[in-house]
């Protein structure tokens, strides 16, 4: 139907935020993605949106034939996956946010893995520093640290992480006496220098207890805002770091690396696969979640005493930066 159809451009416009990204994306001109659109909102008798080349801002009626629309279009797809979800294979389109450190490492192989046991789905990875909202990008599912504060998604926990406080070995054997989270005053820390992230307090918690807590205020000569420059700077032997364990666990394992104070932890830092809630779940989407939460401990081993992957309700903030894992 072309009211459909209608409605497919116009959310895919008002994704694309713009006329010419519309046209990139379509493959169409500048002129033709122009034309439609207004040829819409003359059957509509109404203007969905301002504009420009470079910018597209909807209108009142505009955000609101996005919004019912975009309901219409959620529930056709629902039916067409409930009744496709007889068939042997999965197909569809499956777009998935991560950031980028994590994302490159991890979810890249894995979402590559599954695309090739599932021929049919199109898989779209998208990587950010900061997270992208799900509703508003037109993701299926993004890759979080700590749980969602929007009650309205769903987040399972795919991988149990934390953060560990580590030094080349050659930086051990020289360095200063490091007894409690306090001393690192005295070290040349490596500072992760990332978005907004408070990046010169380090936060520890207590192996045995908790709900024992220290922050500490840290300094140092070198800092960077890649994660994979601070390991890099770390094995040189320049200081002392705090890293994700999927990020250095491998280093650890091998002695490259050595963990400093481990009667303290650094801070949960758990991943989860977050989707929008919904009656019907797309099929695709649910297998992609089950196969990371599947695939993930064959690629991070998982820390000792780390509680199984399950389900949880968005509603809580971690105490994680999402972009600093």
């Amino acid at each position: 139907m072309a009211q459909l159809d209608d409605l497919v451009f116009f959310r895919q416009l008002a994704l694309a935020g713009s006329l010419t990204a519309t046209a990139r994306e379509l493959g169409l001109s500048l002129s033709a993605v122009s034309k439609r659109l207004k040829q819409l909102e003359a059957r509509l008798g109404v203007e969905l949106a301002s504009r420009t080349t470079r910018r597209l801002t909807l209108t009142a009626e505009g955000e609101r034939y996005l919004t019912r629309g975009s309901v219409i279009l959620e529930e056709l797809s629902e039916l067409e996956e409930a009744l496709g979800e007889q068939q042997a294979s999965l197909s569809g389109p499956l777009k998935v946010n991560a950031t980028f450190g994590f994302g490159r490492r991890h979810v890249a192989p894995l979402l590559s893995a599954f695309c090739t046991l599932n021929p049919g789905v199109e898989g779209v990875l998208e990587l950010t520093n900061y997270p992208l909202s799900l509703g508003e990008q037109g993701f299926d599912v993004g890759i979080r640290v700590g749980e969602p504060p929007d009650s309205r998604l769903v987040a399972r926990r795919i991988l149990t992480n934390r953060r560990v406080l580590c030094a080349a070995p050659d930086y051990v054997a020289r360095m200063a006496a490091l007894t409690t989270p306090a001393d690192l005053a005295a070290h040349p820390c490596l500072i992760l220098r990332e978005n907004d992230s408070d990046y010169a307090v380090w936060r520890f918690q207590h192996r045995d207890d908790p709900l024992r807590e220290q922050a500490v205020k840290i300094a140092g000569p070198l800092a960077s805002n890649d994660g994979e420059v601070i390991v890099q700077l770390a094995l040189d032997g320049h200081g002392v770091a705090l890293r994700s364990w999927w990020d250095v666990h491998e280093h650890l394992a091998s002695g490259t690396l050595v963990e400093l104070l481990p009667q303290w932890r650094g801070i949960s830092a758990d991943f989860h696969a977050v989707y929008q809630q919904r009656r019907h779940v797309p099929a695709r989407l649910r297998a992609f979640v089950a196969f990371l939460e599947e695939r993930m401990p064959e690629r991070v081993p998982p820390l000792p005493g780390a509680g199984q992957p399950g389900v949880r309700r968005g509603g809580g903030v971690a105490d994680a930066h999402p972009h600093s894992a």
